[in-house]
């Protein structure tokens, strides 16, 4: 691990910083979105659940870059590539989801079986099929800010961390 600081650089645009605070970031988002869940009493569709799986998954992918600190510039790229790939993903299920909110009414199939139940049933594959093809659960909105849903606002946040991540981890030191 290297913990060298690099002086050319203000501490907090160091590669190291900046993905402490992608971490922090996603770290923020799944505290907003238990908030959401426990708090106001919102349960979560199954197309906001794989959001929030690829949220986690980039966060802890920013974890292990602040972590590891990588001194080579191949590494720090794997990371920025990988926070990328988790992002993009991230980003496609939101993108479906702001979809299927916005279908016209009959385009989206009625609500089936919950995701719980679909886990204990069916592979893998064909919940993953089965969820992001949508339901009227995920087509309901309950949340709004500034006229938006959540997956829009998540949709943002990832293009955001997307671009920290390559920015942080991608740039030369």
């Amino acid at each position: 691990m290297n913990l060298m600081l690099d002086s050319r650089q203000p501490r907090w645009l160091q590669t190291r910083t900046l993905n402490l605070a992608g971490f922090l970031w996603c770290a923020g988002l799944m505290a907003y979105a238990l908030y959401v869940q426990y708090g106001l009493l919102e349960e979560p569709c199954p197309l906001c659940v794989l959001q929030r799986v690829a949220v986690i998954t980039t966060g802890v992918i920013f974890l292990l870059a602040w972590l590891h600190n990588p001194a080579g510039a191949p590494m720090r790229r794997v990371y920025g590539a990988l926070v990328l790939l988790a992002a993009l993903a991230g980003i496609g299920i939101a993108a479906r989801h702001i979809y299927v909110i916005n279908a016209p009414p009959g385009a989206v199939a009625e609500c089936g079986a919950s995701l719980h139940y679909m886990m204990d049933v069916l592979p893998l594959h064909e919940v993953l099929g089965k969820v992001l093809s949508g339901s009227g659960e995920c087509a309901k909105v309950t949340w709004r800010f500034l006229g938006f849903s959540m997956p829009f606002w998540v949709l943002l946040n990832l293009l955001g961390l997307a671009a920290l991540g390559v920015g942080a981890n991608f740039r030369k030191r």
